[in-house]
Formats: C-alpha cells, structure tokens, sequence
C-alpha cells in the first residue's frame, strides 16, 4: 500500500497521520505526530475467536527512551517493566476502546502503541489515544469507532486544549475526557476545588473538540476499503437456553435472595457448575467417512451458550430483585449502605495504621514517613522527576477467597492505587509545610 499523509490543526499543532510505510504485516499501523511527538500505533488480531469466555483485548503503551535523546538507568541500560505512566496510560486508552467493540467479538486484538519521538509540550498520550482508535477502523477487525480523546486545562479562567507542563502548573483542571461524535464514554480529572458547572462545560468544550478528532478520522478511513472479519456472536441457542432454564433456573433464582454473600457466591457456584457437569453428557461425536471422532469445538461451544444462560438468570434475577422489590440480594434496601466501621493505630511499629470496613470488605492502610531522600525517582521521557507521596494498592487474591497470582502488582492494582493518591494529592501539606517523603 502507497504511503499516504494527513494532516489538521489541533490546540494551535499540527496532528499529522501516516499510513502505508511502516508496520505492513499487522492488520492496521499508523504513525501519528503531534508538533515533534511521534507515536506508532499498530494492531492485530487472531482469526480465530478465543475460547476463554471473554474478549482478550491487550492495550499497550510504551515508551522508548531514546525518543527523548536519553539512556536507561539500571545495568542493563534498556527498557524493563512498563513504569507506572505506561501503564495507567495503557489503562486509559483501554477504557474507552473496549465497550465499542461488538457483542460477541472474542478474537485476540493487541494493540500497541509505542513513544518514538517526544516532545514536551504535545501530548504522547492523546495521540496513541487516537491512533488506537485509527488502526482498528482502517483494519479488518470489527470496531463500532472512531473514539478520540483530548486533554482540557484551565487557565486564567480559559480553556486549553492539551495543556503543555507549563500550562498544567497553574490550571486548575486536568481533565481527560474521550468518545464518539455522539456521545461521551470516558472522563478522568484531577482538579483543585472547581464547581460542578465549570467542570460540565469543561466537559463539553472537550467534546466538541472529540468531534473534530472523529471526523478527522473518518476522512482517512473513507480512502480505506476493508473488509470486516467474520465472527460468531455466540447467542444462545433457543433449546439450549429452554433446557438450562429448566434444569436450573429455579434454584438459581433461591441462590441469589441468599443474604450473606460468601454463602449466596458459593450456592451459585455450586450449582452452576453442577448444571455444566450435567450437559457435559451430552454426546460431541460427528461422523467423519465413518469413523466415529470427537467435536471438541462443538463441545466448546454448546457449554459456552450454557454458561452465558447461567450468567443471563443471575444478572436478570438481580435487575428484578433492584427494580421490582426495590432490594439487593443480601436484603438491604436500595439506599441502604453497608455496615461502616473503623480503627486506627491497630499495628504497634508502623507509623501510622487504620482499618477500615464496609460489610465484608476491608481496608488495611499502613503509612511511613521518610526523609526527602527517599523519594520516588521518574525515569521517564520528562525532566528528571521525583514525588514525595506514594499511595500503593495491593488486591490479593485471599480478599475474595480466591487462590491466584501473586507478587508483581497487576495493572488494576496500579490503576487503583494511582486513583487514591490523585484523590488525596491536593489535600497534603507542601514540602515546606510538611518535609517528609509518605507512602
């Protein structure tokens, strides 16, 4: 495919797509430059659909060093694990891209964007952003797109679109916001105390930006004539669904109005996998120039439309017991919250200690208190950085009493973590106040 180029202004730079150059084997690869920043947005997809029960979609953003003319640290003097930047940035793209894809779709799609040249004051983020969105409607996979997202900051009472660091010191919003030309599907902000209709308008302007972004794109994707891939939406069998709702759908029904949660978890359990076990039985044999042999794809599928029957009976059982009896499954009424308590000092030689809880759900906080030195060094594509407040979050496994992973922090973990300490980053003391590094 020829090389092709196109270009518009956005935030007062100059957004320039590439196509046909770099990437040729994957299903979709696009080169996107805003003022000097460069990122390579690429996709590709499996042909066949995943047997996992759910659809494995993989967003990676990652950054080279040398796009910013600078050198690992470390021995090995390369790039490690992804940093806490790429992935809470991997997260954002992911947000927004995944409710578009279509019912039914399990293919494999990996979608990786990667920083090859930076420049400061132009967004990396924003433009993998858009390039993610732009690959997947230029390739063979289907994609109910184009999505955008924009950066909106406010400075000096004015509305800036991707507000470079500088920009960012003073305003008083940092705001992420992303959708379609009809709706918006993403928000994340961090703000200092802005009211609720500074914030909607905030919003707003954001979209109408969105809605250039999106039209940008279906201009390209109108020079690309492609054939979406062929997928099977799984639904459920009309005899399939009729014989599992007879088999287990009056227990089921009982399970769910089971009011303690572990107990009400585990009779669902139970039974579905009682419900499997028994049309497991059913014969997967075809008969192939006479010979007798096992459909294990026939298998696969017949037990999948079983277990999205299972799944379908608790979801609409809840929605009944919420909009119909007006209560939750443990019995509660709709604006009624769990029990609340808490505890504080509950370890002897940590600094600080808390343990908070909300029915069955705990929170075991620990905090420290360090010299300055002992803050967190950034080795990214910025300005050497450094922060003094770290707020990490750990999900294991045990909390839902589950056996899984354990040892590295997963993305949601970090996601989750960066989530409360952007929260309480604006309410600290400054370092002249407060000269401590906290975790």
């Amino acid at each position: 495919m020829a090389k092709k180029v196109y270009e518009m202004t956005l935030g007062g730079r100059v957004l320039r797509v590439e196509t046909g150059e770099m990437a040729k084997q994957a299903s979709g690869a696009a080169l996107i430059s805003y003022g000097d920043s460069t990122v390579l947005s690429v996709v590709t997809a499996k042909n066949e659909a995943s047997t996992q029960g759910f659809f494995p979609l993989m967003v990676i953003y990652q950054e080279k060093l040398y796009a910013a003319g600078k050198i690992p640290g470390g021995f090995l003097r390369r790039e490690g694990r992804p940093s806490e930047h790429e992935t809470l940035t991997s997260r954002l793209i992911d947000r927004p891209l995944r409710p578009l894809f279509p019912d039914g779709f399990k293919n494999e799609v990996q979608i990786i964007n990667t920083v090859l040249s930076s420049d400061p004051e132009c967004t990396t983020e924003m433009a993998a952003m858009l390039g993610s969105s732009l690959v997947l409607g230029i390739s063979n996979i289907p994609f109910n797109g184009p999505v955008a997202g924009v950066q909106i900051g406010r400075v000096d009472g004015k509305f800036v679109i991707n507000p470079t660091p500088d920009q960012l010191l003073v305003s008083d919003i940092d705001l992420i916001v992303t959708g379609t030309k009809t709706a918006i599907n993403m928000v994340e902000a961090g703000a200092k105390q802005v009211n609720e209709t500074d914030m909607l308008k905030a919003i707003m302007f954001g979209h109408e930006v969105i809605k250039e972004l999106v039209a940008f794109q279906e201009k390209i994707q109108a020079d690309f004539v492609v054939e979406k891939m062929e997928f099977d939406n799984f639904a459920v069998d009309e005899k399939v669904k009729n014989d599992v709702e007879a088999y287990a759908k009056k227990r089921l029904i009982e399970a769910v109005s089971i009011f303690d949660k572990l107990e009400r978890y585990h009779a669902i359990d139970a039974i579905s996998e009682e419900t499997v076990k028994h049309f497991e039985k059913k014969s997967f044999f075809k008969t192939i120039d006479g010979v007798k042999v096992f459909d294990e794809k026939a298998q696969n599928t017949f037990l999948s439309q079983v277990k999205k029957t299972l799944d379908a009976i608790v979801t609409a059982e809840v929605r009944r017991l919420i909009t119909q009896d007006k209560v939750r499954p443990d019995g509660r009424k709709v604006d009624e919250i769990r029990a609340l308590s808490s505890r504080v000092d509950i370890l002897e030689r940590p600094h600080g200690s808390s343990l908070f809880t909300r029915g069955q759900t705990q929170a075991l906080g620990v905090v420290t208190l360090g010299a300055l030195g002992e803050n967190q060094i950034i080795d990214g594509l910025g300005i050497d950085d450094s922060k003094r407040f770290m707020l990490h979050y750990n999900f294991p496994p045990f909390s839902v009493g589950e056996t899984g992973r354990y040892g590295f922090v997963g993305r949601r973990e970090v996601g989750h973590g960066a989530l409360g300490e952007r929260a309480l980053l604006q309410v600290l003391p400054n370092e002249e106040e407060f000269p401590y590094t906290i975790r």
